[in-house]
């Protein structure tokens, strides 16, 4: 009976799986004077070792066919415990791989079996021998028995917690490619040169070796998703998940369940139990992007979960606790949300632990022809494209233009940009991109400019200037063509009307109040 419980014990217990089949053996041999045990797991029609005692190495290498086997096809085959006769002529499965004699197999011995089942179904078998060809006559065989239904509870649950371990593994896998993926589709690396991303990646690398929850700012476009994944990867939650909630996204009437979760029946269409966004971060990282979008009503929730690191789902009234860092973002200003009484204070300075500002493209125009040069590669791989380049007054529009949509509007442009440069063209052929495949507030291709009147000193100017002075007389050409229209000048020049005003202006032209107003 002590031998029972201490392999009863084992089946709850957070032992490996090699680990348990092992203890299994030497358990039993305490009461089954053997000199070899075998476990094995059926597999088709073969059997498989997933542990041995007195048996050589060899032993558990090999597959053990039934058909080639008939011992172990009449214990597979049988309902009971098998006692073999010591003569029996049929050859043990384990001849020649004994530890203590390799040829004792051979002779009389004693030989016992016992298929493994689970339910009805049959998932392998435990074998015994012994030398001595009496060894197991005084066995009752009721609790030989026992001692099958135990190793055979024993397989299931190994084989249970192996194949979650496995999925636990796949999953984690998939996690981290997605998580991979997700970085490489926002921009991947946070590039850049200049004093504003180097200060950028100091402040990352500091928050990141803490726990700290940060707030990221910035304008549209500047990259605090990526921001958030440096920040993760470079932490040691790295190995878990980073969850991702746009909270502008999330309509109010699911709002709470999406971020905590409810139970069956908690509303109209919740059939069953359900974990909210923290609990599926439990561990790992939760990226709450706008921020300032979250309704009023569930900021106290929030408030709770981040202070305490409880949260309840909707409908209970158990509390879970998670392990959760938190990481938030947002285009707005929160203070301001504050002020108007949009958005808790409480909350706010919870969430601004550590406030981290994104910088503007405006602000490192440097890094633009670096950031064009690396969307300009991206996209030509993804285009199948052979050399693709920016030729030297593309690559000057794309630094002096304001961008107000910032990275993510460069990289559309560039995308564009190559994709029109590349039409028509061979797939390994030479691809320049010039200011007429830009678009946006460039000069498009269709436009026709006046005839040039400066003298050949003028080539010298600076390139900028160069520039500049060609968009002026494209522009006025256009609006003269248009008898003073922007609004059809913008059409034929391919530009949107407020873009058109805006690189106007930048050029010192100035359209007009009154022309902006009427057309």
């Amino acid at each position: 009976m002590e031998i029972l419980l201490d392999i009863a014990r084992d089946l709850t217990s957070s032992l490996a799986a090699e680990d348990r089949y092992v203890r299994f053996l030497a358990l039993i041999r305490k009461v089954i004077p053997y000199d070899a045990a075998c476990l094995l797991r059926l597999e088709g029609d073969a059997l498989v070792p997933v542990a041995a005692h007195g048996l050589r190495t060899g032993a558990l290498l090999a597959r053990y066919p039934r058909r080639d086997h008939p011992r172990l096809d009449i214990i597979l085959r049988s309902g009971e415990p098998v006692r073999f006769a010591p003569d029996s002529p049929m050859p043990d499965p384990f001849e020649g791989e004994l530890e203590a004699d390799p040829n004792a197999l051979s002779h009389i011995h004693a030989c016992f079996g016992c298929a493994l089942k689970e339910g009805d179904a049959v998932v392998g078998a435990l074998t015994a021998d012994a030398l001595a060809p009496r060894a197991f006559d005084a066995l009752d065989l009721r609790y030989l028995a026992t001692l099958g239904a135990l190793a055979g509870a024993a397989m299931r649950t190994t084989s249970l917690i192996e194949a979650l371990e496995r999925r636990a593994a796949h999953r984690g896998r998939v996690a981290r490619d997605l998580q991979r993926s997700a970085a490489e589709s926002s921009g991947g690396q946070l590039l850049g040169s200049s004093e504003a991303v180097r200060k950028l990646r100091e402040e990352i690398a500091l928050v990141a070796a803490s726990d700290l929850t940060v707030m990221v700012t910035g304008e549209t476009g500047t990259g605090k998703e990526l921001v958030a994944h440096h920040i993760h990867d470079a932490s040691g939650r790295s190995d878990e998940a980073l969850i991702h909630v746009n909270c502008a996204a999330l309509p109010v009437s699911i709002a709470e369940s999406e971020l905590f979760g409810h139970v069956a029946g908690a509303f109209t269409g919740a059939n069953r139990d359900r974990a909210g966004k923290f609990e599926v971060a439990d561990g790992g990282t939760l990226f709450l992007d706008e921020i300032g979008e979250l309704p009023l009503e569930l900021q106290p929730k929030l408030l709770r979960a981040l202070q305490q690191g409880e949260i309840q789902r909707v409908g209970s009234d158990r509390v879970h606790r998670v392990n959760v860092r938190v990481i938030a973002a947002t285009n707005r200003s929160l203070q301001k949300e504050v002020e108007q009484g949009r958005f808790r204070a409480d909350l706010y300075h919870r969430l601004a632990v550590f406030p981290l500002r994104v910088p503007p493209l405006r602000e490192r125009r440097e890094d633009i022809a670096m950031l064009a040069a690396h969307f300009v590669d991206l996209t030509s791989r993804r285009l199948g494209l052979g050399r693709v380049h920016l030729s030297p007054e593309a690559r000057e529009c794309l630094v002096e233009a304001d961008w107000p949509g910032n990275v993510r509007e460069l990289e559309n442009v560039v995308s564009r940009a190559v994709l029109r440069a590349s039409f028509g063209r061979e797939p390994r052929q030479l691809v320049e991109i010039g200011v007429e495949h830009l678009g946006m507030d460039f000069p498009a291709p269709h436009a026709q400019a006046p005839e040039r009147t400066e003298s050949p000193v003028s080539k010298a100017r600076p390139l900028r200037e160069l520039v500049e002075s060609f968009q002026r007389r494209t522009i006025q050409a256009a609006v003269e063509r248009n008898r003073g229209n922007w609004a059809a000048a913008a059409r034929d020049l391919g530009l949107n009307r407020g873009n058109l005003h805006h690189l106007a202006r930048r050029l010192g032209m100035k359209p007009g109040n009154s022309e902006v107003g009427s057309q």
